[in-house]
């Protein structure tokens, strides 16, 4: 129980597992293990706080996250995750779109990959999904936030991103002193 609560104060705290491990001192695959626990929890929490309060929405927009060793490579814009985010009181919520990757074999195939690229990027643009009051909002923050939170992750496998999306609102949305409070709550020892 006290490792768990250790490994709870870490995840928290924003250590990836890795480094969990080791200032726990447990192994890599008990850290990941539990970090992993935990992150199949948050989306039911974070869903439910969201219906609470949706009447709050202020602000919502579109966003189309990808990793930053992929964002030179203008081919792999079909590798991006496209996420609708929600501000609603200061709290954020993202719901993961439909994949682009559908579109990626056409754009291969062709041959036409600058003529597709040119398109697609400005069809992005003119077709976006937006409500905000200012570019300076929560939702940019958050966005700012998540890319940080994958980058310490080094890297994050597309089955799982929806895990990883839903540990950054989290840790986003509540401040560390609440953090532990929820979590404890919503895990069983």
């Amino acid at each position: 129980m006290q490792r768990e609560r250790h490994l709870v104060n870490l995840f928290c705290r924003e250590y990836n597992a890795l480094a969990a491990s080791k200032e726990a001192r447990v192994s890599y695959v008990t850290a990941k293990n539990f970090f992993d626990r935990v992150r199949r929890r948050l989306p039911v929490l974070l869903e439910a706080d969201y219906e609470q309060n949706r009447d709050r929405i202020a602000e919502y927009d579109e966003y189309l996250y990808l990793d930053r060793s992929k964002r030179k490579d203008k081919r792999r814009i079909f590798d991006a995750h496209n996420l609708l985010t929600f501000d609603y009181g200061g709290r954020v919520y993202s719901i993961l779109m439909p994949p682009l990757d559908r579109f990626k074999q056409a754009y291969l195939d062709d041959g036409l990959e600058e003529v597709y690229y040119r398109e697609f990027s400005r069809f992005l643009n003119i077709h976006r999904i937006a409500r905000l009051k200012s570019r300076h909002n929560t939702i940019v923050r958050f966005w700012a936030f998540l890319d940080e939170q994958m980058k310490r992750h080094r890297g994050v496998n597309r089955e799982n991103f929806f895990y990883y999306l839903k540990e950054a609102e989290f840790l986003f949305n509540y401040p560390m002193p609440d953090r532990e409070a929820i979590l404890r709550s919503i895990l069983t020892y």
